[in-house]
């Protein structure tokens, strides 16, 4: 996005890639139908990101905003629309036609792509130094635009590795890690070996205030899912200072503890508590291990529950996180350059002509769209920076 940006506004601009291909990634976030932003009003689009990380990405997504990433994707062949939930996608719910379109017309720009470049800090003379195919290679520019991303799905070019190299020159940069994640919870092993793979579907889950309705996915290791990334933000933090998180699950949110409990309090007869649960709370196999699996070692089983107690646990179910599913498999990743250390055009304070972009900076965004809007938006923000900065070293 900042090579177009470059390239529009006259400057011959040459992208240097990790990986024998552009966009990967890209590609990767295409899989489940490319959710490039979102429709819903700038600034309830804006609260998403929170007060503090909004404040600094505020000009650069008001400069772009969805609609214009809207009539930009149109522009290349790509008209898109707003899903039920008002999520934007692309028509063709593809990244890939969106993707090639972008390149034939960044090559008409001129914009010369370097591949399998992988950028490992500066030369002697300040210049950005490179691994490339054949050899270390050293570049002359006037300004640098790094849009490195961060460091989940590493097998795409985004390892982190720019951390150390940054951080080494004097960068403040905040750890980076896992967003939009899942996490890990101690199963039982029958529990693991049961449902390991089965999905809990139309639940509610709650923390720290905040409930959200969506799905979760039990793992080997834990959770993961829509319903868990929408907050993944407060639990990362919760774990990361007291080394756990108690999430609380509904598996019936749309009862209330009245008509749940009238419904348990009908006769069970010779009925299995598991077939018990399933006809008369309409509970799955899976949120049936759920409730087994809360209670393990409970002074009162599931079987001897009064009916308005055992209500109370189906749609607040505890569940005890034990800390953050690994950051090559979340879908994005906190931390990054401090905002502190790039002024108003993502430059970097203390490397004149040097711009930062994207995932690279210390935000964080919910699935939903956000992630990419800001990407995209943060890209053009600092390619408008490096214009700035070289009509003043040509002025």
């Amino acid at each position: 996005m900042a090579s177009e940006v470059l390239a529009h506004g006259g400057a011959a601009v040459a992208v240097y890639d990790r990986m024998p291909s552009v966009g990967r990634k890209f590609l990767l976030a295409g899989r489940g139908g490319l959710n490039l932003t979102h429709s819903e009003p700038l600034e309830a689009f804006l609260d998403r990101y929170g007060a503090q990380q909004a404040a600094h990405l505020r000009r650069a997504i008001e400069a772009f905003p969805p609609d214009a990433l809207r009539a930009w994707s149109e522009e290349l062949g790509q008209p898109t629309f707003v899903g039920s939930s008002g999520r934007v996608f692309p028509v063709s719910f593809k990244a890939s036609p969106l993707l090639r379109a972008w390149l034939r017309r960044l090559a008409a720009s001129g914009v010369d792509l370097k591949l399998r470049h992988h950028w490992t800090g500066w030369d002697g003379e300040g210049g950005p130094r490179f691994k490339g195919p054949d050899g270390p290679v050293s570049v002359q520019a006037d300004a640098v635009v790094l849009a490195l991303g961060g460091a989940s799905w590493p097998k795409l070019g985004s390892d982190g590795g720019w951390v150390d190299v940054l951080a080494g020159v004097g960068v403040a940069v905040a750890p980076l890690k896992p967003a939009n994640c899942g996490f890990t919870v101690a199963w039982s092993e029958l529990f693991r070996t049961r449902f390991a793979g089965q999905p809990l579907k139309r639940i509610a889950l709650a923390f720290g205030g905040e409930d959200m309705r969506g799905e979760a996915v039990i793992t080997e290791t834990g959770l993961e899912g829509g319903g868990i990334y929408a907050l993944a933000a407060p639990l990362r933090e919760t774990i990361d200072r007291t080394g756990e998180a108690v999430l609380h699950i509904a598996l019936r949110p749309d009862l209330t503890p009245d008509e749940l409990a009238l419904r348990l309090a009908m006769p069970r007869a010779k009925q299995s508590l598991s077939n018990f649960l399933r006809k008369a709370a309409g509970l799955s196999p899976a949120a049936i291990g759920l409730l087994h699996e809360a209670t393990l070692g409970a002074p009162t089983p599931l079987s001897a529950m009064a009916p308005e107690v055992l209500a109370a646990l189906i749609n607040a179910v505890p569940v005890r996180l034990t800390g953050t599913a690994p950051i090559a498999r979340a879908i994005s990743t906190a931390g990054g350059i401090a905002f502190d250390a790039v002024d108003d055009a993502f430059m970097l304070r203390g490397r004149p002509g040097v711009f930062a972009a994207g995932e690279m900076l210390d935000w964080e965004a919910p699935t939903g769209g956000y992630l990419l809007q800001a990407s995209f938006a943060t890209g053009a923000a600092a390619g408008r920076g490096a214009l700035e900065w070289l009509a003043k070293r040509h002025a």
